[in-house]
């Protein structure tokens, strides 16, 4: 049984001269790695060329040893880091994908998880269309360019049409920067400008890692086009009338200093502490957060509650996070060297330990053994997103309700499973109260069910993949 898996990061830079683009990408992409430790990959447009190096493993090692100057000067550039949705981990599976067609180079570069693949695939087959990889991202590239008519904006907006699921895109052509968000707005993907240049990225932390300032974030439905005559937005055909975010961005995905929608992901992990606190107080000696992504939202039940914010665990920095690991055994493996207990902090102590959600329980259900081995006296649980519930389809990798273990358990239950004390999570009315600053509203789908696209029909695609 797998861990959810999530996560793509995107970058692209559309330059006002030639120079070393891909040093920027690498930079945006650096500031994304936490979307995805995979794999990663740069694409450089120069002189109606594309140059593209990818690889296994995170950016910094991809692109060690001088890789990065295998790359050339250019004006336009598209990057990718990985986590597998759809297709095996391997390096034929990287991104960005780079081909040739009806408009000359491309290179695509995908965040998210279409849910009519297989359907899309057979029937681009049935006209010739030949497939190197098993990523989803292949079919959007292969069918933006059938459709295209040689104009890369007509072929994108006939595919958008065609497309069911979550989608965050950077295109790139010899000349054009293409940015679209699918008519949800599922995934994010936000626009910035530095000395003429415009970049765009699936977060605003990768805009201040290359010293860009946020313009704005791309709409759902909307189709951006960068070229040398400026940013021209093009809206697809019927956009739904409410956005259906992924409410997970603010849970865990994104890091704390980027801002999504207009709104700050740091206030709304903050606030879902605080949340706890007033609605789940226990008698505790610390608050500590599970490292890193409960940390901000331990420091804000530590605030309402009085209760002094203590480090319990202590993090490996050169461990990458275990819920995006690609392989089981690899993420379990990983969590004995990626955190160890505080003895000195916790021992005849009683913790209260921040979490942002608890999937299968596995990793929990080791930290509160670690505690209780170093000495903590009770171990309570509060957790920053209601009970997971529910598959996804829409990018987070959960296929089967066999993986979630708040789909058979109660809290009560869940508590007994995992060794605590107590365990109690916020409710749904909760958490979106922490993203009420928000411009957008949510898909809840892991949670109660409720997907802007049907699972019936994905679950019929997977069955058909499989």
């Amino acid at each position: 049984m797998d861990e959810k898996h999530e996560e793509c990061g995107v970058f692209g830079v559309y330059s006002q001269e030639n120079r070393n683009v891909a040093h920027s990408v690498y930079y945006g992409l650096y500031a994304l790695q936490h979307r995805g430790q995979e794999s990663a990959g740069i694409a450089v447009s120069f002189a109606d060329k594309i140059t593209y190096y990818k690889g296994m493993g995170l950016v910094a090692d991809v692109f060690s040893g001088g890789n990065i100057n295998r790359l050339p000067e250019g004006d336009l550039a598209v990057g990718h880091v990985r986590y597998s949705t759809t297709g095996a981990s391997q390096l034929l599976n990287a991104q960005p994908v780079v081909f040739t067609g009806k408009c000359g180079k491309m290179a695509v570069a995908h965040n998210g998880n279409l849910t009519n693949t297989k359907q899309l695939r057979d029937e681009l087959i049935k006209e010739n269309a030949v497939f190197q990889t098993t990523i989803d991202s292949e079919v959007i590239a292969v069918l933006i360019n059938s459709l295209s008519d040689g104009d890369i904006l007509t072929g994108v907006k006939r595919a958008c049409l065609k497309f069911k699921g979550s989608y965050a895109l950077v295109i790139m052509t010899a000349d054009k920067l293409i940015a679209v968000r699918d008519p949800y707005g599922i995934r994010p993907l936000c626009i910035g400008t530095a000395d003429g240049d415009v970049f765009v990225a699936s977060e605003t932390c990768a805009l201040d890692a290359v010293g860009a300032n946020f313009l704005r974030d791309v709409k759902a439905g909307e189709i951006v086009v960068i070229d040398s005559e400026g940013i021209h937005s093009h809206m697809m055909e019927n956009v739904p009338a409410k956005s259906s975010m992924c409410i997970f961005e603010y849970v865990y995905f994104a890091r704390h200093d980027s801002v999504l929608d207009g709104y700050s992901v740091y206030e709304a992990r903050k606030e879902a502490g605080k949340l706890l606190a007033r609605n789940f107080p226990v008698e505790a000696d610390l608050v500590s957060g599970v490292p890193d992504s409960g940390n901000v939202a331990a420091r804000g039940y530590s605030e309402e509650s009085g209760i002094p914010f203590v480090e319990a665990l202590a993090r490996n920095r050169y461990v990458g996070r275990t819920f995006i690991q690609p392989d089981q055994s690899q993420r379990e493996n990983s969590l004995s060297v990626k955190m160890n207990a505080l003895r000195g902090n916790v021992r005849g102590k009683r913790v209260i330990l921040i979490d942002d959600s608890i999937v299968r329980g596995t990793t929990m259900r080791k930290i509160i053994k670690m505690l209780r081995d170093a000495g903590a006296k009770e171990v309570h649980i509060r957790i920053c997103s209601p009970v997971i519930k529910h598959p996804c389809h829409l990018g987070i990798d959960i296929q089967t309700y066999s993986q979630l273990i708040g789909a058979y358990k109660n809290e009560e239950e869940i508590c007994e499973s995992l060794g605590a004390d107590s365990v109690r999570y916020l409710t749904v009315e909760q958490l979106l109260s922490t993203c009420a600053g928000a411009k957008t509203d949510f898909c809840l789908g892991c949670f109660n069910g409720k997907y802007p696209y049907p699972l019936d029909d994905y679950k019929a695609d997977k069955l058909k993949l499989e």
